[in-house]
């Protein structure tokens, strides 16, 4: 062999093989990339999926405290309906009492009997009337306490969602970071391999990193949001329920002598409890699926992390 080959064939070798140095750096500074942009999705992901369980919780606390107010609600309005009940009795029996004398002896002896049987005095109906006007003030302060309770829970879930709205944000930039450092590798793999590269890890790496692709990330933002609006809904029919409650609670309202106004606002209490159990229901059901969510996306973030890190 003359010089002239042998020169060309080391000549070819070193080209060739600074070729295939340079097709390695490549691909390390691709893997790098990749490591750079990848890694820390997943512990975001843990944290909005613990900011999301305890919304839940929050949420289904506020839900448990509104459905125990209209409860209450709904328990109180019988024993005003009893009391309306019995003192419209009484003012029967005493009409009936003081009205026209009648021939009708029969007539006469069922009337004394009905105002004796609701009038006997202190002994009868008027302890009955105090005893459930007790227990109705009693259970309505009950209820203006649980509405109160459901509109901080509410309230609270409103702005740990608010948070974990801003979270989602940045997530989305992560994992949309994380795709594009995803496909630049992929490039550099197909070079690798053309040059004769073992290119087995980096295969991996892009297999299980670019499954990204295959979730709608816009799902958990979708959801955190309904999850803050059915929030900020039963924070504010809360904070409506609570205040109707106490001034139809109160004794300058009780003791006013009028039961239409009365009634009106522990209806307008009672229904505003009904809306916040609705409204905290729904939040507590956009946080369990927003969880489930998380958890789908938190798996590849988890295997393509674990491949990231040897």
């Amino acid at each position: 062999m003359n010089k002239f080959c042998i020169f060309a064939s080391v000549f070819f070798a070193t080209v060739v093989a600074s070729d295939v140095f340079a097709t390695q750096e490549s691909l390390d500074n691709a893997l790098r990339s990749t490591y750079a942009a990848c890694v820390g999705i997943n512990d975001k992901l843990v944290e909005l999926k613990k900011m999301a369980g305890i919304n839940t919780a929050v949420s289904a606390v506020g839900t448990a405290s509104a459905t125990g107010a209209l409860a209450t609600g709904i328990a109180k309005a019988q024993k005003d309906k009893q009391i309306e009940e019995l003192i419209q009795k009484i003012k029967d029996a005493e009409n009936s009492k003081s009205g026209p004398e009648t021939n009708n002896e029969k007539l006469k002896s069922e009337i004394d009997a009905a105002y004796t049987d609701v009038s006997k005095g202190a002994d009868t109906n008027e302890p009955t009337i105090k005893e459930l006007t007790e227990k109705s003030k009693k259970l309505g302060n009950w209820r203006t306490g649980l509405m109160a309770g459901s509109t901080a829970t509410n309230l609270a879930g409103a702005i740990i969602a608010g948070k974990s709205n801003r979270d989602n944000t940045e997530l989305n930039d992560m994992i949309a970071r994380c795709l594009e450092s995803v496909s630049a590798l992929d490039k550099e793999i197909g070079q690798a391999r053309s040059d004769g590269l073992d290119v087995g890890e980096a295969r991996s790496i892009l297999s299980a990193c670019r499954e990204y692709n295959t979730v709608d990330l816009s799902k958990i933002t979708k959801q955190n949001k309904g999850a803050m609006i059915s929030s900020v809904v039963g924070a504010s029919t809360g904070a409506v329920g609570t205040i109707t409650s106490g001034i139809a609670n109160s004794d300058s309202v009780r003791n006013a002598n009028n039961k239409k106004q009365e009634k009106g606002l522990n209806t307008v209490s009672n229904v505003m409890a009904g809306a916040t159990v609705a409204a905290s229901g729904t939040a507590t059901v956009f946080n369990a699926i927003q969880i489930a969510t998380i958890k789908r996306v938190a798996l590849i973030a988890e295997n393509c992390e674990w491949l990231l890190n040897p």
